[in-house]
């Protein structure tokens, strides 16, 4: 707008050092944004590793809570076998696939149950389980199925039947993995009480 008066100043072309300076600050300019794009990048890494940590802490919070309550009740279950005075041991020397082992009977006279501990028993074939059984004046009943894959040891907890004949002793056989409703397999133990 002034140029029509005669007033402008004539352009002049700027200093060197000048020129270097702004063509720096252009040049550092467009390599700013691939510096905050790496530097949004660490940030969201940053973020989804503390998230996922978070989520995996608290999950395993909660499985170990769930343990150590399952440890507890185990720990009462078997407290309750070992420390009552009407608990009944009983041990059963067994021998299974050329290995000595033994079964364990802790039989509680006043609540009917029994905890039940197997060791050093060969681990059955893929089509086969142990299978325990109760004694009584009418016969065998079944009371648990027990598939060994692996050689730790097995422990179950059995209530007694409370209806029929009542136990005399308790027995263990080798049936078909899906059990029998008879023993037909070979006796790992038989014992009367």
């Amino acid at each position: 707008m002034t140029d029509w008066l005669g007033m402008a100043v004539p352009p002049r072309p700027p200093r060197a050092e000048l020129q270097g300076l702004v063509l720096a600050q252009v040049r550092a300019a467009r390599r700013r944004p691939w510096r905050l794009a790496a530097a949004a990048l660490v940030v969201l890494a940053l973020g989804g590793g503390g998230l996922w940590a978070a989520r995996t802490v608290r999950a395993l919070r909660f499985e170990r809570d769930d343990l150590a309550r399952r440890a507890a009740a185990l720990g009462d279950t078997v407290a309750a076998f070992i420390h009552s005075p009407a608990t009944r041991l009983i041990q059963i020397p067994v021998s299974t696939g050329g290995r000595v082992g033994s079964v364990t009977i802790f039989a509680d006279t006043v609540g009917h149950r029994w905890l039940v501990r197997c060791d050093g028993l060969a681990p059955n074939a893929a089509d086969q389980a142990y299978q325990l059984w109760f004694i009584t004046r009418d016969g065998m009943r079944s009371a648990a199925l027990m598939p060994m894959d692996s050689e730790a040891p097995m422990v179950t907890t059995l209530e007694m039947p409370r209806a029929g004949a009542p136990v005399l002793g308790a027995a263990m056989s080798i049936e078909p993995r899906v059990g029998s409703s008879a023993p037909r397999g070979p006796m790992v133990f038989h014992l009367l009480l």
